[in-house]
């Protein structure tokens, strides 16, 4: 081996190693940040997270570019594990209804389980005032974005490969393209006023509310009152 090709192997394993070694601080990072976020709420600042993982504020903004992009990056770490539950639960699932029930359960039981985290990896307001200058742009609405889009297309994978197992045409799949997102926007509604509800009598538990969700989602509210018509009244011009 000549001495410029023993520099280059040099250069290129000494490279390898600072990508793991970033790659490693970086999953450190977001450990730290999430047991912050879970101790201090949704509403703690890059200081407080910084102080909580034992490092400073430039160190996060280094990794993370900015507030966002640290909820972007939890955001995935939750979606991962997500993912998880949800092929552990597609491998036992018997049917399309088993499925959904299995994709509801695990998002209430992902909020249920860190609501302070949930709410820092959903939410949206202000961008970080003290990101610094040239930080990537977007903004908390980004990371909200990114979070829910990312369920979404794991319902709609998760779905068709139900459906297409079951049987279902290509027809069948092309028309519940739209599905996962209506789906999710009525488990996010619904799960986040359950989450916001005080405990007591009048609220379900998370079984409870898993399998009603998946009823209204699978079967339509109206199949949950067989022989009972459901009909809307609009009022009359003289009651408006």
């Amino acid at each position: 081996m000549n001495n410029a090709t023993s520099a280059r192997s040099t250069g290129d394993g000494r490279s390898a190693r600072w990508d793991r070694h970033r790659a490693d601080r970086r999953r450190d990072l977001i450990r730290a940040a999430r047991q912050a976020v879970h101790l201090l709420g949704p509403g703690a600042s890059m200081d407080e997270i910084a102080a909580a993982a034992g490092t400073s504020k430039p160190v996060f903004y280094r990794y993370f570019g900015d507030k966002a992009g640290l909820q972007r990056a939890v955001g995935e770490v939750v979606i991962g594990r997500m993912q998880e539950r949800l092929r552990e639960a597609a491998a036992a699932a018997g049917s399309p209804h088993e499925g959904l029930r299995a994709m509801v359960s695990a998002y209430l039981q992902m909020a249920e389980t860190s609501p302070n985290v949930y709410a820092f990896v959903t939410r949206t307001g202000a961008v970080d005032a003290a990101a610094p200058a040239g930080a990537p742009a977007g903004g908390d609405a980004d990371a909200l974005s990114h979070f829910f889009s990312a369920i979404t297309r794991m319902m709609e994978k998760a779905i068709q490969a139900q459906l297409q197992a079951a049987g279902g045409t290509a027809a069948d799949v092309r028309g519940l393209r739209y599905w996962p997102a209506a789906a999710i926007g009525m488990v996010r509604a619904a799960g986040e006023l359950w989450l916001g509800s005080p405990d007591g009598p009048q609220k379900p538990s998370r079984e409870d509310m898993t399998e009603q969700l998946t009823a209204w989602l699978f079967t339509g509210i109206a199949g949950q009152f067989p022989g009972v018509p459901l009909t809307v009244s609009l009022p009359s011009k003289e009651s408006r």
